[in-house]
């Protein structure tokens, strides 16, 4: 299918998700229980994402390689072209089941590549109106397929598949290391865990600071892979910026996710709810210190906030993926970055300073794909290479990043005559 053509079908589907907006927006709140408002955030950004991708479809180039710059190259042509990997086999989480996805099929579609795609098996019905949205904007039936399973049943056999070129998969880490075992040859993309690490200093807005990491921490009962979790902040604020996350988490509201006043509704599961519960009651039965402790109610966890908290804590040293922040003091740059450094995550981070040369100065050194500065670690946007180091991942998505890895180099060479 040429370029023009795979363009047409990602803006045509760009459009349709736009006239569709409230129907998808009620399937994410329905099945994965995201507020409404933070789901149809999900899916403006997926319209958006659509139309980057629209626009790297025709930006696809190789480029002309100077073969005279070798002894004997004379009189020799060399190009490089990009090409289709071929199957994209794509399996995505519950947590953001039509923008994830999206960051898969898009960059595929915009590649020329064919793609089979297995939703998370707590939002098939945002995966299925997904693909049904893509076949009426006019890709082939025959090019996008979705199976519907477990892992074990569904996504084991896929990545095993030999006409899969390359796996792309968002989700936990001992599942992203067994999909790179079991790949062999194939490439992969693994968008995996993080504990996100915010540093904020005594010169930052800590005010506004505290509101974005209220918002970052929280939202979608902080079921998201880049949910601000440790919050390193200087000793010289640290009481009164606890106080102030207190105080604006018990702003939030929490209840039916399809109440538009709503800010935080049910976790996916209620024994994901149960387990939050557990690291929070584990980290005080070890000392750590609940400035504010979240009643549960069946799948709706209110947040917690935890102080006095050590390294060894599974609320500090795991990915947490719910309501709870470990707020932690340090007293010099060094110490905050040696601590926000010291996890097997690597995925996004964020530092809050007016100090300009302090700000460009951690954000290089902490180990992390990608660091805001005076934002929350949860900011993201569709078109910046996203993913992580360490045990955070392998690869880059972003559209114009993940379309790249899509495709393969292919050298054509010709002797001429003269």
């Amino acid at each position: 299918m040429p370029a023009h053509e795979r363009a047409d079908i990602l803006r045509k589907a760009a459009h349709l998700l736009t006239e569709r907006e409230d129907e998808f927006q009620q399937a994410i709140t329905a099945e994965s229980g995201k507020p409404v408002k933070q789901a149809r955030k999900e899916v403006e950004r997926s319209k958006q994402l659509l139309l980057y991708a629209a626009e790297e479809a025709k930006s696809i180039r190789g480029e002309v390689v100077p073969m005279d710059a070798a002894v004997g190259g004379e009189n020799r042509l060399g190009f490089v072209k990009k090409i289709p990997l071929g199957v994209i086999g794509a399996i995505t989480p519950f947590n953001f089941p039509l923008n994830l996805s999206l960051h898969k099929l898009a960059p595929a579609i915009a590649a020329g590549n064919t793609i089979v795609f297995k939703p998370a098996e707590k939002t098939p019905v945002t995966g299925y109106k997904l693909v049904k949205l893509l076949h009426e904007a006019g890709m082939p039936k025959s090019a996008l397929h979705l199976i519907i399973g477990t892992g074990s049943e569904i996504g084991t056999p896929l990545v095993a598949h030999d006409k899969v070129a390359k796996i792309s998969f968002t989700g936990s880490v001992p599942v992203g290391k067994s999909i790179q075992k079991a790949a062999g040859f194939k490439k992969v993309t693994l968008e995996l865990g993080s504990n996100s690490p915010n540093i904020v200093f005594d010169d930052a807005n800590w005010q506004e600071a505290a509101e974005r990491i209220v918002a970052g921490g929280f939202g979608y009962s902080g079921q998201t892979c880049i949910s601000a979790q440790r919050i390193y902040v200087h000793r010289a604020i640290f009481n009164d910026f606890t106080d102030e996350l207190v105080r604006l988490a018990g702003d939030l509201k929490i209840g039916d996710p399809a109440d538009e006043s709503v800010d935080i509704g049910p976790m996916i599961t209620e024994d994901e709810a149960k387990r939050a519960e557990e690291w929070v009651e584990n980290a005080i039965g070890q000392g750590a210190n609940a400035v504010m402790k979240g009643v549960r109610t069946g799948a709706l966890l209110a947040p917690s906030i935890l102080t006095n908290v050590t390294k060894d804590m599974h609320i500090v040293k795991r990915e947490v993926f719910a309501p709870i922040l470990a707020v932690i003091p340090f007293e010099t740059e060094d110490e905050a970055v040696e601590s926000a450094n010291d996890s097997i995550y690597g995925l996004q981070a964020a530092v809050f300073t007016k100090n300009i040369d302090r700000a460009f100065r951690v954000a290089d050194r902490i180990e992390s794909g990608g660091v805001w500065i005076n934002d929350a670690s949860t900011y993201r946007q569709d078109n910046y290479p996203y993913g992580g180091v360490k045990e955070s991942g392998i690869g880059r998505e972003g559209v114009k990043y993940a379309t790249d890895e899509m495709l393969e180099l292919k050298f054509i060479g010709a002797k001429l005559d003269g």
